[in-house]
């Protein structure tokens, strides 16, 4: 299998796409208005405390309060309140708050420090806004790096459950407690892998000094404020996902090029051969046939191989697809072909979610199956997709109904919410209002109109989809209305009104007149 991410610069956005066999399986997209936020670390003030939620809102400066729920609440909490100089009550006081689900007497957890409004507290971004709702924070700091993620006040070291060779394992796991100072907890990441100690021992070097510049800024800031700021988009794909498996990195951008390559040689010189300055006249996404499959995925229609189709549409609530098998099937094949086109869809649908970035509730409608063992089949070919999926994901097994929940962790915005904005005309809809429901609106506002006012003459201003469809018909709808109403109705086409929507003036004064009537 033949990996590649491609990474094309603009001047208003950089777009990462990254490949499989020239298949497009992860894009992302990284651009002013919508930065990334995760791993972002600031001084904040609790703004309000809800024990009855078991959260708190913490103001950092943004137009919504962070949500901290107490589960995020880390076990070292009341360290970083010692750094930021906070009176931390005795072990014994009544103003302590333990986790939940502890064993009562067997074994004590660590308290955590009971919230109080107005307490200064340091906290780290896990999830991004998704509509009206604010930032997704935790108590328990960590800053990644290249090779492994630093965990401040934390005593703990892991390994990556990716790395499965046990020596390997023992190996970074017996490094990792030779280099790491006290007080610290350590994570080694994937990429790790077959590394030196010198590799792994410089990356902890820039993540202790990172973390002492972060201190030294929590202790001069006021809150709120923003202490650190992780890598954008662009930087933090190369760091965490560009591996041994990736045979090429490209990009289109000269200024790009030579940050990647300056990181990468400082990290791990081996692969600064792998990164590649692409010049080309038609664009670097149309030469490997990326942006043909990004239309396609921004699209709520995406075809099967076999014939069949998928819907995709947003709720407020949850991400509903339908499958289709689009052909009809003759009802001894019925079974195979519904078989057929279930796990052509199971395998898209775990591909279009990652690359959609859709988080939260999913309910997929897949087509009948009678026989158990074929609904099992879909089940067991969905959860070894979604093993590829760097995201968790939990999916339960197919029902009566054929429908299958399926739950995806959300950590930001889905690609459609970042690069779209609602339709103003339709509001989300996808529909506009038909032409015998706009005459009814005409004809609501002049029956109220017409009980404040003896205007006479009144000229209606509209768009020209909507002045089109008032003309439509032998018998005009308005000449209906004038002879009803004894009132002289003038069409004048505006673009600047949206469709479906109407304002009207006074034909004498020019006067506006569509608020007289509420």
């Amino acid at each position: 299998m033949v990996k590649e991410i491609i990474i094309n610069s603009t001047s208003t956005q950089t777009r990462v796409a990254i490949t499989e066999d020239g298949n497009l399986v992860d894009f992302f997209v990284d651009y002013p208005e919508n930065r990334r936020m995760v791993g972002d670390i600031y001084l904040g003030r609790v703004a309000r405390v809800l024990p009855g939620i078991r959260a708190a809102f913490i103001d950092i400066g943004m137009k919504h309060d962070a949500f901290l729920h107490f589960s995020d609440i880390g076990d070292r909490t009341h360290q970083l309140q010692e750094m930021l100089g906070e009176d931390i009550p005795d072990e014994d006081d009544d103003n302590h708050v333990s986790r939940q689900g502890s064993s009562s007497g067997r074994e004590r957890r660590p308290q955590i420090p009971k919230l109080h409004k107005g307490q200064e507290i340091i906290v780290q971004i896990t999830k991004e806004p998704v509509n009206n709702k604010g930032v997704r924070v935790t108590s328990s700091i960590s800053l990644p790096g290249r090779f492994c993620v630093l965990l401040p006040y934390d005593n703990k070291i892991g390994v990556s459950k990716k790395i499965t060779d046990f020596r390997e394992r023992r190996r970074l796991r017996y490094i990792a407690r030779g280099i790491l100072p006290e007080n610290f907890g350590l994570i080694i990441r994937t990429v790790a892998k077959n590394q030196s100690e010198k590799a792994l021992k410089d990356d902890l070097n820039n993540l202790l000094k990172q973390w002492e510049e972060i201190k030294d800024t929590a202790k001069s800031e006021t809150p709120p404020a923003l202490i650190y700021q992780d890598l954008n988009t662009t930087s933090s794909v190369i760091r965490d996902l560009f591996n041994s498996d990736v045979s090429k990195v490209f990009v289109d951008s000269k200024k790009l090029y030579r940050e990647i390559r300056n990181y990468v040689k400082m990290v791990q010189p081996a692969m600064i051969d792998k990164i590649e300055l692409y010049k080309s006249t038609r664009g670097i996404f149309d030469e490997f046939n990326i942006e043909e499959q990004i239309n396609t995925l921004m699209g709520r229609k995406v075809p099967l191989p076999s014939g069949g189709y998928l819907i995709i549409e947003h709720t407020e609530a949850m991400v509903v697809i339908d499958v289709n098998s689009g052909r009809y099937a003759k009802s001894k094949e019925q079974e195979l072909n519904s078989l057929k086109t279930d796990l052509e869809a199971a395998r898209e649908i775990a591909r279009q979610l990652r690359l959609r970035d859709i988080g939260g509730i999913i309910v997929i409608d897949f087509i009948d199956l009678e026989e158990d063992k074929n609904r099992k089949k879909v089940f067991d070919e969905l959860r070894k997709e979604f093993r590829k999926d760097r995201a968790k994901v939990s999916v339960l097994p197919m029902s009566d109904f054929g429908l299958v929940q399926i739950t995806r962790q959300r950590i930001r915005q889905n690609i459609m919410q970042a690069i779209k904005d609602v339709c103003p005309v339709c509001m989300g809809t996808g529909t506009i209002t038909k032409e015998s429901h706009l005459v009814y609106d005409i004809e609501a506002w002049l029956k109220k109109f017409k009980r404040k006012s003896k205007e006479r003459s009144l000229v209606i201003k509209c768009h020209p989809v909507t002045a089109s469809k008032l003309r439509e018909g032998k018998i005009k709808s308005l000449i209906k209305l004038q002879l009803k109403y004894f009132v002289r109705l003038k069409i004048e086409e505006d673009d600047t009104v949206y469709p479906g929507r109407f304002k009207f003036f006074s034909g004498n004064t020019g006067k506006e007149l569509t608020n007289l009537v509420d």
